[in-house]
């Protein structure tokens, strides 16, 4: 956890005001209330229902998931009264359930809302694209009300990090369309929060659950402003209509000289790396992977593009993490690069771009529109890429552009979860997941990285895990699928008028549960 400093009503009666539907908001110029916060955020989640995805890597303030991560993303009881117990041979978890919770609708939760929730989600008629994630679930069965025992296929090593995704209610959620139905944009859970307001492409509006289990929230109102635009959110937080924004380096450095304010750097796993899809002639040739590998320009594109906010990525693992493998850093090497092209039968033509049976070392690079940190990692890719003679050609588009041609063209991607290393690396790299949605974008096959994938997802042993993974990221840097460039902090500017904000270590997916306001419920208004 790090921060940087850079200036020196009952639940009845909420579930009554959430019946009445979507309300307006109050004039979101107007200065907030001291028992308010109005925070600024890059993105908005498709859906609110876990069901669907929403909140699976916790955090999602309107549900609690069985456990939660702490301040050093430790694992701790959240609906589940203590840790699970784990059999033997690793594919028993047992769940005892906290007593006395209710949704905010006033109902009970129990353990039967647990069993809904997975069972849901694993049903092939549920549009949830993080299914694979719980591929080792087999059963889930409540025992009880407060009891609910999960039995894997197999030893799933990191188990208890899933259950941090959040639960449902099934008097509700079970009574409707999964898909479709208004518990997608009207949820209700047991979270701190509960939601009033949903202007999609604006905003989304809290009120403080008051028969919240871990005790009502100081900050009563709390509103999640969508800005996509930077200089935007920039310029509402500099006017005080934003109390918190995350912005990019170079806008969070005009905040640096403010009193009112502090600024926050979060550690992050958040990468952003360029896929070498292989069924392209250039992209799918083991040279050109490995030379472009050596001829990116990390450090420089940490300190140009990032004003210094991250570090050179190698791989999907940060080189302060205790999974990284001392020794697989690749450092700049052009002329290295131009050696392997040159012995692979890479030739320089007459326009400076290398051509190898009768095939131009070029391919196009897309990247997401509006994003001007993956537009400008692109631009620096592209310009490295033509010092060794391969031209790529960087074209800007939304995911509906861009998925169906992942297949052969290379994107400009990203991810990253600090929460274990299966769920950095099985969903990119296992060959079994090839060009599954955006799991392994880049169709990587590499038996020796499939067998080691396997093996640290199913040991309870460290040293066997610490050992795989060892073993994918030395593989990665001989026979690279992706070109890692970057991993990048997240800058968050927030006023100081609250005690209680802070950061933890976050994933690549950020915005409404992650940044200082991952603990709101936390928080509590300075006293003047």
């Amino acid at each position: 956890m790090t921060a940087r400093n850079v200036r020196g009503a009952a639940a009845a009666a909420l579930a009554a005001a959430l019946s009445t539907g979507v309300t307006a908001c109050s004039n979101p110029s107007a200065p907030a209330p001291a028992d308010s916060a109005v925070v600024g955020i890059a993105t908005e989640p498709e859906s609110l229902s876990p069901l669907l995805g929403y909140g699976k890597d916790g955090n999602s303030k309107i549900f609690d998931g069985l456990l939660t991560h702490d301040a050093d993303m430790k694992l701790k009881p959240a609906l589940a009264e203590a840790l699970p117990e784990v059999s033997a041979d690793g594919r028993t978890y047992t769940y005892r359930l906290r007593q006395g919770v209710r949704f905010s609708d006033g109902e009970p939760f129990s353990a039967k809302d647990v069993e809904f929730t997975y069972r849901t989600i694993l049903d092939p008629k549920t549009n949830n694209a993080s299914r694979t994630e719980l591929d080792a679930v087999e059963s889930v069965t409540a025992q009880g009300a407060d009891r609910v025992v999960f039995t894997l296929k197999y030893p799933y090593a990191p188990f208890a990090e899933r259950t941090v995704l959040p639960i449902a209610p099934e008097h509700v959620a079970g009574r409707q369309d999964v898909n479709s139905g208004e518990f997608t944009t009207r949820p209700v859970g047991t979270g701190p929060y509960v939601l009033t307001g949903w202007s999609k492409g604006e905003k989304l509006s809290f009120r403080a659950n008051p028969g919240y289990w871990g005790g009502e929230p100081a900050v009563k109102n709390l509103t999640m402003a969508v800005v996509k635009d930077d200089d935007v959110r920039a310029t509402r937080l500099r006017s005080g209509e934003l109390d918190a924004a995350i912005l990019p380096p170079a806008l969070a450095r005009g905040f640096a000289k403010d009193p009112s304010r502090t600024t926050y750097a979060a550690r992050t796993f958040d990468y952003r790396n360029v896929t070498l899809p292989t069924h392209h002639a250039v992209t799918g040739d083991l040279a050109v992977r490995r030379a472009l590998d050596l001829a990116v320009d990390r450090k420089a594109m940490v300190g140009a593009l990032l004003d210094g906010a991250g570090k050179a990525a190698y791989g999907p693992v940060p080189t302060d993490s205790p999974w990284f493998t001392p020794g697989t850093e690749r450092p700049y090497d052009l002329d290295r690069a131009r050696r392997i092209l040159d012995e692979a039968g890479w030739k320089t033509g007459p326009d400076g771009v290398r051509v190898k049976d009768g095939v131009r070392a070029a391919f196009p690079l897309w990247y997401t529109s509006g994003d001007k940190i993956r537009q400008d990692h692109a631009l620096a890719f592209a310009s490295d890429a033509k010092k060794a003679g391969i031209e790529v050609r960087t074209e800007a588009g939304t995911w509906e552009v861009i998925e169906p041609r992942m297949k052969t063209d290379a994107v400009l991607a990203g991810g990253g979860s600090p929460a274990d290393p299966d769920f950095d690396q099985y969903q990119l790299l296992t060959s079994s997941l090839a060009g599954d949605g955006f799991n392994n974008m880049a169709r990587y096959d590499n038996p020796a990285v499939d067998r080691a994938l396997a093996d640290g997802r199913t040991s309870g042993d460290p040293a066997v895990r610490k050992a795989a993974y060892d073993t994918v990221q030395r593989e990665l840097a001989q026979n690279p699928g992706y070109v890692f460039l970057t991993h990048i902090d997240h800058l968050y500017v927030v006023s100081d008028k609250w005690e209680g904000p802070s950061t933890q270590v976050e994933p690549h997916d950020h915005g409404l549960g992650a940044g200082p306001w991952w603990n709101v419920e936390q928080w509590k208004p300075k006293q003047k």
